[in-house]
């Protein structure tokens, strides 16, 4: 593995994200040694069994001589666990994460970070609903988009450390971009947190109605209810944050899907036939267009399973 792009990396926190990062890293290469570390005795105990003895006791252990720390931990703790390791950090590491918001993030990490650190904000546009060391495959990031959103002015040392962190994420399979955070923030708001907020809500709605018992809601689930309740199936504490720590870009675009959701509302109450068959036309053009992009497959996904393609199953 002489063309790492580190010679070490730590993970903080365990979970799909965090487990993911260390098989990838196994199977395709980027760093030479993987250290872990999870807040959690249980999570540190379940990752030992299914990667092995770089799972440490301290997070400070985790990050000693580490050119690349990697939190994978919800956003709303960044700040507590950056001031927790930063007397650890060795100069000259990379400070980075895989969090779903950016601004508010970068903030916290750099707010505690010493002098001679680079933080650099990430975040792959990879998972699934599981969460925990279990869940975590190695091909999680191939041909997935990842984001980093540099914070720091670009000097030549700062570019150079921008450039191992693209290598590393490129050497696990992912697509590479920058993006300014506060626009990142706008942008998964709609493609991402809203979605899952509106998952959350169906499926919480459905079993709050009077008039439809529990039993049937799960009975006679069609396949876009399904949907819903996969997505709603996420991690509850990492989505809480993010709409904790994305609130404004969330808010907006809340804002602007409730005025449209009000228009369909008009127009099934009017009996608007012409207004309906135009919104649905456009979001189909929309989903054929993900298709092309090869973000996406037009197998029918009644039951697909969502597994790592080079599991033994």
């Amino acid at each position: 593995m002489s063309d790492a792009a580190f010679d070490k990396i730590a993970i903080l926190g365990i979970g799909l994200l965090g487990s993911s990062i260390a098989h990838a890293v196994n199977a395709y290469g980027g760093a030479k040694h993987v250290a872990l570390w999870d807040v959690s005795d249980d999570v540190r105990d379940r990752a030992r069994r299914v990667l092995g003895d770089g799972v440490t006791d301290s997070g400070r252990a985790a990050v000693s001589d580490a050119d690349c720390v990697i939190l994978c931990t919800p956003v709303g703790v960044f700040s507590d666990v950056t001031q927790n390791i930063a007397e650890a950090l060795k100069p000259g590491a990379i400070l980075t994460d895989v969090g779903s918001v950016k601004a508010i993030p970068a903030a916290d990490m750099t707010a505690h970070c010493p002098d001679g650190v680079h933080v650099i904000p990430g975040h792959p546009i990879a998972g699934t609903e599981q969460s925990g060391p279990e869940a975590g495959f190695a091909s999680l990031f191939q041909d997935a988009w990842h984001i980093l959103t540099p914070v720091h002015a670009a000097t030549d040392e700062y570019g150079a450390a921008l450039e191992r962190l693209v290598s590393f994420w490129k050497r696990l399979g992912a697509k590479v971009e920058t993006m300014d955070p506060v626009r990142h923030d706008r942008v998964l708001a709609i493609t991402s947190h809203l979605p899952h907020l509106i998952a959350y809500n169906i499926v919480s709605t459905a079993y709050d109605m009077e008039s439809v018992e529990q039993g049937e809601v799960v009975k006679y689930s069609a396949g876009g209810f399904r949907d819903f309740t996969r997505i709603a199936a996420s991690d509850p504490v990492m989505w809480r944050d993010v709409f904790l720590n994305n609130k404004d870009a969330v808010l907006e675009t809340l804002g602007r899907f409730s005025e449209d959701l009000a228009a369909l509302q008009r127009a099934i109450r009017w009996g608007d036939g012409e207004t309906l068959m135009k919104e649905f036309s456009r979001a189909r053009g929309i989903r054929a267009a993900i298709i092309d992009a090869g973000l996406d497959t037009a197998e029918a996904d009644f039951g697909r399973r969502h597994i790592d393609p080079n599991s033994k199953e």
